[in-house]
């Protein structure tokens, strides 16, 4: 479950309301959670907590979809679903596979994204943008100047503000996702310690060890 409370419909905002019934027609999506993409749907009715961050963030899906984006939508895509994988959110990854192969990066792209580095199905700009993600997102934003010249040589300035300003918009989804549980990031940590055998199981263990010692 995620760590925040959930906003039902009756208790949503009219403008929450009318996205709800986008997404999760008249159902009360806390009640009968699911979307069409196969989500649970809880990113929506936990930033409803907050509907002006919740309109925020509306509006920057629409602002990267605008057809007033001069950015081709494949290294945008690129972007997002990388950045998705270098934070580890399955949520955001997950759902920008679907979205590259809408915009016409191939299944070989989009399975060579967690090792890109070593696929051939990349352009050369398709590389160092996939490149310029990885120092904006796990090297927080150091961007070594040979970088940003391959980058500057293939892309406008126009472009590059756009590639980083949705970059770091679904670095920040991504991050969010994992520490508030969403979607499908409700996953327990991994790196946790393994217990230890019992005291009794350790000296059982030591006395096979011994005999075993002895036979031989």
């Amino acid at each position: 479950m995620p760590r925040l409370r959930q906003v039902r419909r009756a208790d949503a905002t009219p403008e929450i309301r009318q996205m709800y019934d986008l997404l999760f027609g008249d159902r009360d999506p806390v009640d009968e959670p699911g979307t069409e993409t196969g989500t649970p749907g809880n990113w929506w009715t936990v930033f409803a907590i907050v509907p002006d961050v919740f309109a925020h963030a509306v509006a920057g899906f629409r602002l990267y979809r605008s057809s007033r984006r001069k950015l081709d939508p494949k290294l945008r895509e690129l972007g997002q679903i990388r950045a998705g994988w270098a934070r580890g959110s399955q949520f955001v990854f997950s759902q920008h596979c679907k979205a590259a192969r809408s915009v016409g990066l191939s299944e070989a792209q989009v399975e060579a994204i967690p090792a890109w580095s070593t696929a051939d199905c990349f352009s050369p700009e398709e590389r160092t943008v996939l490149a310029y993600t990885d120092a904006l997102v796990q090297d927080g934003g150091r961007v070594p100047d040979a970088l940003f010249d391959r980058l500057k040589s293939s892309l406008s300035d126009e472009e590059i503000l756009e590639l980083t300003y949705v970059t770091m918009t679904y670095e920040l989804h991504a991050t969010m996702c994992r520490a508030l549980r969403l979607e499908f990031d409700d996953v327990d940590e991994r790196v946790v310690e393994v217990p230890a055998p019992t005291e009794a199981a350790n000296v059982d263990v030591m006395r096979s060890v011994g005999r075993s010692e002895d036979a031989e």
